[in-house]
């Protein structure tokens, strides 16, 4: 089957170059991201007029609404597009992105605004709009064609399909020149011989249901993988920079998720430090807001020196998530403190009044108020020397300047589009204590200058006009950022982001799922939640859940995990391979059936699935569970130990899967400070493979006690806060004595 799927594929990249010889393609591919247009005002304004809009105009996605107002007969995924490309025989042209995509609008500006291209695209083909963050599971579909046609892909993704939707050419950005000679020559092809396109749009889809379908090789699952993958993010370690790779960097937190837990199973040193420097090189470079909070999408140079300035919920959520592990690890307050500024711009920036959180802040903004069309990469966040000294005064600006790197010519290491000319990008050029000894002062009075200087830049900032900001509201997002927030409460014990994560989970259960159906839907914008929700989005808001219920230890979010939990498996399980779909199937315009196994700046579904049966598993005794997740983790078997580098989110399931984990039952009251002492206990230290379970000798201990009888008999000692330690339901002998606790979860005990 292997052989013959290379045999296939081979085929693939020779029909596809064929059509691109029919056709003189000369398709240019980019890979960034970036600014998108006001859609707010402008769909506003027209729809009040009724002219110069396209059918996208009564859609909610803000990247759907961005080209409302194209000439482009632009339609949204669905059954009238289908039909008439049918029905007129005509040849659809598929255009994939998202809102802060950079990339997207410098296509959109260049091809789908000018009237002469969007003329024939609107006389040979019917021209489609998808919202890839709306729409993830018809991104996957085309973007695994581009993939196998090209062997790359990014956004904009732009595809070419028969009238029944099969791809058979496909690229990312194209320029004007080359989008009108490949349109023309496509309609040409299409009008004359036809066969030549069907012939390569069935090999490619033929090719790409067999991949989803292919038996895969089954090893022994053993610490070797673990140590595998290690090795070969040891290899790709950037030991000047730090990161993995040369540049552009990305932050791909599931990364540190592993190396932690490698670290602590295996004591190995260099795992952590790597993980440790690129954490601090991270959250001191250029790609960290260090007058708002938060991080920046990636770095385009290996010094993490030059970002590109889109903020995504997702990285926020993800590395909020590793700092906090950091700091357990290490109790270096650097750690704490970045998570809680990134949560501060979070809470602040990218939060919705009745809770849930926004998507993505744009990288692009306005340079002047009375010029909003006009904009340019960075602008809310760059500074000139003279702006630090206007806004700072000459001393504050000396000390700011020679920390942050500010220097009069700009300080900019990569600028491709010349937009940072004369500009500075803030990041940590020198130390507090390099600062004190530079200019003779106190590091104390170096740091209260400093946090002074941030403010009054903060304020300064303010009065810009602010990036473009995707306010849609995604379940799967969302459970990352709810996973973040209660980890935070744990670790950080702020209230406010235990408060947080509730109103989040309370949201999503409240507009975006059907307790009577047990229906979840993905996104939320302006009133409307849409769209059939996903793997991921079970997933992830079902961790979300998990980790709200061990920082509240409130019964209700375990309820909760376990009914989407129930849902998910129905709807997503492969009984006869093992594994999850990404979709349910019900989706009929769906070509085929996903199964994501690859974590990138997200973590795929089937990882995070995974990870939660097995901790369900522990918290309910629910053996079919925890062999559904044995059969997924079996299934990658052959991938894992092949290319482990590719799967550090399932490294990190099969970590949990070859451990013994901690359960630990904590008997008391969660608002008394006895068991708020002993819960400090547990998060104060860094233990990835555990679960914590709550015997309140109320309606939470009877709740758990129907899937773990034994539960029902623990009590406290002497009316004290008691804490049982247990592997597999064996427990060590209860105690409420603090240090006893402590030797107990270190693994040690007295003889």
């Amino acid at each position: 089957m292997k052989a013959k799927l290379a045999k296939n594929r081979v085929s693939i990249f020779i029909l596809c170059t064929i059509i691109t010889v029919l056709i003189g393609g000369g398709a240019i591919a980019f890979f960034s991201n970036g600014d998108a247009e006001s859609y707010e005002q402008k769909a506003t304004s027209s729809s009040q007029q009724g002219e110069g809009t396209n059918r996208l105009i009564n859609e909610k996605s803000p990247y759907l609404l961005q080209h409302a107002h194209n000439p482009v007969d632009w339609y949204p995924w669905g059954q009238e597009a289908f039909a008439r490309a049918r029905k007129e025989n005509k040849l659809i042209f598929l255009s994939i992105g998202y809102s802060t995509c950079y990339w997207c609008h410098v296509m959109e500006r260049q091809v789908f605004e000018n009237e002469e291209l969007a003329g024939l695209m609107n006389k040979y083909f019917v021209s489609i709009k998808v919202d890839r963050e709306e729409r993830p599971d018809v991104d996957r579909v085309y973007m695994s064609a581009l993939q196998a046609m090209t062997g790359g892909g990014g956004w904009p993704m732009s595809m070419f399909l028969t009238p029944d939707l099969k791809p058979f050419y496909g690229a990312t950005y194209i320029p004007p020149d080359s989008f009108q000679n490949i349109i023309v020559r496509m309609n040409e092809i299409w009008t004359n011989t036809p066969e030549n396109i069907r012939l390569s749009s069935e090999r490619i889809t033929d090719y790409l249901k067999q991949q989803t379908v292919t038996d895969r090789s089954i090893v022994e699952l053993e610490k070797s993988i673990l140590a595998k993958g290690f090795e070969q993010f040891r290899r790709s370690y950037d030991r000047q920079y730090a990161g993995f790779g040369q540049g552009p960097k990305f932050p791909r937190p599931v990364t540190f998720n592993f190396l932690l837990r490698y670290y602590s199973r295996f004591g190995e040193q260099e795992a952590l430090q790597m993980t440790l420097a690129t954490l601090r090189k991270m959250a001191e470079s250029g790609m960290y807001d260090h007058i708002g909070g938060g991080f920046h999408r990636y770095s385009v140079d290996g010094q993490w020196r030059v970002p590109h300035f889109e903020k995504m919920l997702y990285d926020q959520a993800q590395l909020v998530s590793s700092y906090l592990d950091a700091y357990q690890i290490t109790h270096d307050e650097f750690y704490a403190s970045v998570a809680r500024d990134t949560l501060t711009y979070v809470l602040r920036d990218m939060t919705y009044k009745d809770g849930g959180f926004y998507s993505a802040e744009d990288a692009e903004s306005a340079l002047d108020a009375n010029k909003l069309d006009e904009k340019e990469e960075g602008a809310f966040y760059v500074w000139t020397r003279d702006e630090t000294s206007r806004a700072l005064g000459k001393e504050r600006a000396a000390v700011f300047n020679y920390v942050y790197g500010v220097q009069a010519g700009g300080n900019a290491l990569a600028d491709p589009h010349q937009v940072f000319v004369g500009k500075n990008i803030l990041y940590t050029a020198h130390s507090v204590d390099e600062a004190a000894k530079y200019l003779k002062k106190p590091p104390e009075a170096i740091k209260k200058l400093l946090a002074e200087s941030r403010a009054k830049l903060f304020a300064e900032r303010a009065k810009r006009p602010r990036p473009h900001l995707d306010d849609k509201i995604l379940v799967s997002w969302n459970g990352l950022m709810i996973s973040a927030l209660a980890r935070a409460y744990q670790v950080l014990e702020d209230p406010a982001y235990l408060q947080a994560a509730g109103a989040g989970a309370d949201f999503i259960l409240g507009r975006l799922y059907d307790a009577k159906a047990k229906q979840l839907l993905r996104r939320y914008r302006a009133g409307e939640a849409r769209y059939e929700a996903n793997l991921e989005d079970y997933a992830f808001f079902t961790m979300g859940l998990l980790d709200l219920y061990e920082a509240a230890l409130d019964k209700r979010w375990l309820k909760q995990a376990i009914e989407l939990t129930d849902r998910q498996n129905s709807l997503f399980y492969d009984e006869k391979s093992g594994g999850f779909f990404d979709t349910s199937g019900k989706d009929d315009s769906l070509l085929f059936r996903t199964k994501e196994d690859y974590d990138a700046a997200e973590p795929a579904g089937n990882s995070i699935a995974v990870w939660n049966l097995l901790r369900l598993a522990q918290m309910t005794d629910n053996k079919q569970w925890r062999a559904m997740a044995d059969r997924t983790l079996a299934l990658l078997s052959g991938r894992l130990k092949e290319v482990p580098q590719a799967l550090p989110q399932m490294l990190v399931a099969l970590d949990f899967h070859l451990d013994k984990p901690k359960q630990i039952i904590i008997a008391g009251n969660p608002q008394k400070e006895d068991t708020r002492n002993m819960l400090r206990e547990v998060h104060k230290r860094y233990t990835p493979n555990k679960i914590i379970l709550l015997a309140d000798g109320g309606d939470g201990q009877q709740f758990l006690s129907h899937y773990i009888p034994f539960i029902k008999s623990i009590s406290m000692i002497e009316g004290k806060a008691t804490v049982y330690i247990c592997e597999n339901y064996a427990c060590k002998l209860p105690t409420a004595d603090l240090s006893v606790m402590a030797e107990l979860l270190e693994g040690r005990e007295k003889k």
